[in-house]
């Protein structure tokens, strides 16, 4: 599941020996460490060859790739049965994912995810806010390589593992910024922005309208209750400029239960000008 924005510091406690980097800053994978998550390694032990140069970590009860996958992310699904097997492995080391979340990576987390690529455009540039272990913004990134995919997330143990992630994966669509969503105001803006489950629905369009540009698209996944959050949170999206909000369903026909967002208009008022002085 998504990190939650804006309840952890820029430096998360007991990661230590870092210095303290510039809200915002994007970690690149030369940042990193290497190790059994980072950069994949070429006689690696305990580590099988992947396609076209890709590692997959030998992690034994990886769960098996489920024949939709084929039809949602179509000659790059080797690529995200990588993913599955990092998730599985360093992703429950490092804390991203519960070691009980393994069995269903795929349907509940990645699938899940993945499919609400239809709501982007060609080549449109979207920010996955609180983006943990990469769920939504890897996912994306994978099944649709035309996509400008940036994470935002705050922690830096989680950052790291995102930006290991993009470089033994081979992502050249992924950049990863450090910092709070807020933080980012003014710095980093987009298309659309996407969101999982992070908060209600009215605090996160708080924390995600920052990052939408004039005219621009927020798609947050919901679960059942987004019918219900959208009517009670309608007033307070209208209120940060949001409109046209509705819930759209994604994933019918492949999953077994769609994937519904609420996705709204980004559209500000325009300032009024102040009174001038006789």
């Amino acid at each position: 599941m998504a990190g939650v924005v804006g309840d952890v510091a820029a430096t998360e406690p007991g990661d230590g020996g870092d210095e303290p980097r510039e809200a915002g800053a994007e970690v690149t994978g030369a940042e990193v460490d290497g190790g059994r998550g980072g950069i994949p390694a070429t006689e690696a032990e305990g580590e099988r060859p992947g396609e076209r140069g890709i590692r997959v970590p030998d992690v034994g009860p990886v769960p098996p790739v489920p024949g939709v996958a084929a039809a949602v992310f179509g000659d790059r699904v080797w690529l995200a049965e990588a993913f599955v097997a990092r998730l599985a492995d360093t992703g429950v080391s490092h804390g991203l994912i519960g070691p009980r979340e393994v069995p269903r990576l795929w349907d509940r987390h990645v699938l899940n995810c993945a499919v609400i690529e239809d709501a982007f455009p060609v080549g449109a540039m979207v920010i996955d806010v609180g983006s943990g272990a990469g769920l939504s913004g890897i996912a994306l990134a994978i099944a649709r390589p035309d996509l400008d995919v940036h994470l935002v997330e705050p922690m830096l143990r989680r950052t790291t593992w995102l930006a290991e992630s993009v470089t033994a994966l081979g992502l050249t669509n992924v950049t990863v910024h450090r910092g709070r969503a807020e933080e980012l105001r003014g710095g980093l803006a987009a298309e659309f922005v996407t969101a999982r489950a992070v908060a209600r629905l009215g605090k996160l369009a708080l924390w995600c309208v920052p990052l939408l540009r004039p005219g621009g698209r927020l798609v947050a996944m919901k679960g059942r209750s987004a019918a219900v959050e959208l009517a009670e949170d309608r007033a307070a999206l209208a209120r940060l400029g949001l409109v046209s909000a509705s819930v759209s369903a994604h994933g019918a026909g492949l999953l077994d239960e769609a994937v519904l967002t609420v996705d709204a208009t980004f559209a500000p008022r325009p300032r009024r000008a102040g009174r001038s002085r006789g």
